[in-house]
């Protein structure tokens, strides 16, 4: 299978596993505010089926054998033939409130209000105490509770009713507005799954490949030395009876070579280790102008004899907190990049100084600089601009990686820029 065939393999599998993830916090989170909503709708309506006072209301219209609830009794007969103090006493029933009351056999006895419209409601005389649904006619809708009740030795059922129609109506809406919610946020879902998987992946898949690179990069650097050194060899075995004086040639070569492919591994581990941060720095505070003259020493001489020159500008005289062996390797490789890279009567200015309560460190030289599309990628790893020189140098392209990881590793960073009217300029920041 492809690489990009197995990219794409994984993409998808994550914007499954999100989608699934987002659908269930969605259907959850759904379901949970329809039940909060719809307990809050009937709150009202099931604290009065449940109310203790009701129920006490309709005890008394037992009591007096509901003529109370009769239409048919003139209310100055009913008042006169009640009790005054009966009637100052009566507990009042929500007007909201319908009841319906049965005898033992389950049979209706009354209904409050008097209406054929409950002829159809029916009474399971095991269900009591316990709130329920009923719809009526098809189109109406109650709430409903049954209690079992004895008065003078008779055996009551009562059924009570609210009508809901209109929190029944809201519920409906809220339902219809919540599915519609849900399956928008599943459509967003499904997008934003997607992204988001792309967006998780892409460090890793850049990550990916930049091994894949560096591993087909370091094989291709570490199969040309093996290859010469492997053919001047072969060559020696061929005239086993020569003299060494006669090939001394051949064996500086795979001499040469061998010297080259021991710095690329050395190069290699080196870049290995900052990359599974096992790289232990022992930091100390030094006086960094007092090492940069320490370093630059052999330097200057070897650019004397090539007619070139080092020239120091150090204005920071003070100690900063850094791992000496580590900023020595840093500047031996910016240092030799430049020797390299400069001709007769170029020069080399190093310069320090405190700016914004950092350490800044600059080498600037007047050599053949670099283009501007080649500069965005001269601390990529085996990046080189000019790779036929960069052999002849004995140049593999991990030295300027190295150092960007050294300035890492100490809280820095590090870049290049163009040295007007030529050559390149490389800038050092670090923390005291």
């Amino acid at each position: 299978m492809s690489d990009k065939k197995l990219i794409q393999n994984q993409v998808i599998k994550n914007m499954i596993l999100n989608f699934l993830v987002f659908t269930f916090i969605f259907s959850t989170l759904g379901i949970f505010l329809y039940i909060q909503v719809e307990n809050s709708i009937y709150q009202s309506s099931d604290e009065e089926l449940l109310n203790s006072r009701n129920r006490r209301a309709i005890l008394e219209r037992l009591e007096s054998n509901f003529e109370n609830d009769r239409p048919d009794i003139p209310e100055d007969i009913r008042e006169k033939n009640e009790p005054k103090q009966q009637r100052h006493n009566a507990e009042m029933i929500n007007p909201r409130i319908i009841y319906i009351v049965r005898n033992s056999s389950g049979e209706k006895i009354k209904t409050s209000p008097d209406s054929d419209n409950y002829s159809e409601v029916t009474i399971n005389m095991n269900d009591l105490n316990i709130i329920y649904m009923l719809r009526l006619n098809g189109e109406y809708s109650y709430r409903c509770i049954n209690y079992k009740e004895e008065k003078d030795g008779e055996l009551y059922y009562i059924q009570v009713l609210i009508n809901v129609d209109a929190e029944e109506s809201i519920m409906q809406n809220f339902k219809t507005t919540l599915i519609i919610s849900l399956v928008l946020c599943v459509g967003i879902a499904l997008g934003a799954s997607f992204i988001l998987s792309n967006i998780t992946l892409k460090p890793i898949i850049e990550s990916w490949r930049k091994q894949t690179e560096f591993v087909q990069n370091a094989s291709h650097e570490l199969r040309t030395p093996l290859t010469i050194i492997q053919a001047k060899q072969e060559l020696l075995l061929e005239e086993p009876e020569s003299k060494i004086i006669d090939k001394t040639e051949d064996i500086s070569i795979s001499l040469s070579e061998t010297r080259r492919l021991s710095k690329l591994v050395k190069d290699l581990m080196v870049l290995a280790r900052s990359d599974s941060n096992k790289t232990k720095l022992e930091k100390k505070d030094v006086n960094i102008d007092e090492l940069i003259k320490h370093v630059t020493e052999p330097f200057s001489e070897m650019a004397k004899m090539q007619e070139k020159e080092i020239k120091l500008d150090l204005n920071y005289n003070k100690d900063i907190n850094i791992d000496s062996n580590r900023i020595h390797e840093l500047l031996v490789i910016i240092l030799d990049n430049s020797i390299k890279y400069t001709e007769k009567g170029d020069t080399i200015t190093i310069k320090t100084e405190d700016k914004d309560g950092k350490l800044n460190l600059s080498i600037a030289d007047t050599g053949i600089g670099i283009s501007d599309e080649n500069i965005k990628h001269i601390f990529d790893r085996f990046y080189r601009e000019d790779k036929a020189r960069s052999r002849e140098t004995g140049g593999s392209g991990l030295g300027l990686a190295i150092a960007k990881t050294i300035v890492t590793e100490h809280g820095g960073n590090i870049k290049a820029s163009h040295n007007k009217p030529k050559g390149t300029i490389i800038e050092i920041k670090l923390k005291k």
